[in-house]
């Protein structure tokens, strides 16, 4: 289906297939209860989709928007000689993500070890042209960051 939305319905015989059967309560649940929030419901209910985060290309009918001035991104030591080498790329993903606060990144950057949060400077970023877009669960996407743009 268009927009990466799944009807509630198939995913749930799909889970009873696969001997991991859910019941729509219990969707709920797990919808609600994410800290993430990666999930999206349809108004009505009767479809489903991953708010962002896609492998594979997903229009989800986001419009561009103009960004808050900085947003951050949480990554690992590691990434650091890449990031600054080639800015923020998305790799396996169709978008780099972005968070409207450090705490959130921090977590982000915690998945993988001890956390560092990069300041990016998305008011200049928007003035280049670059564009941003707000996923349902508020995480800011963009198709890269390039090198200058990004700092502690």
């Amino acid at each position: 289906m268009p927009g990466g939305w799944v009807p509630v319905d198939a995913l749930l015989q799909g889970m009873k297939r696969i001997a991991q059967p859910v019941s729509v309560e219990e969707l709920h649940k797990i919808i609600e209860e994410s800290d993430k929030k990666r999930f999206t419901l349809s108004d009505d209910g009767t479809l489903i989709r991953a708010a962002q985060g896609h492998s594979i290309e997903v229009d989800l009918g986001l419009e561009a928007i103009g960004p808050p001035t900085t947003l951050f991104h949480g990554t690992v030591p590691s990434n650091l000689d890449s990031i600054f080498a080639d800015g923020l790329k998305p790799g396996r993903r169709q978008q780099v993500h972005l968070s409207a606060d450090p705490e959130t990144a921090e977590k982000v950057g915690q998945r993988h070890g001890k956390p560092v949060v990069l300041r990016i400077d998305t008011g200049a970023m928007h003035k280049f042209g670059h564009q941003f877009f707000r996923a349902d669960n508020g995480v800011w996407l963009t198709d890269t960051v390039p090198v200058e743009f990004i700092g502690f």
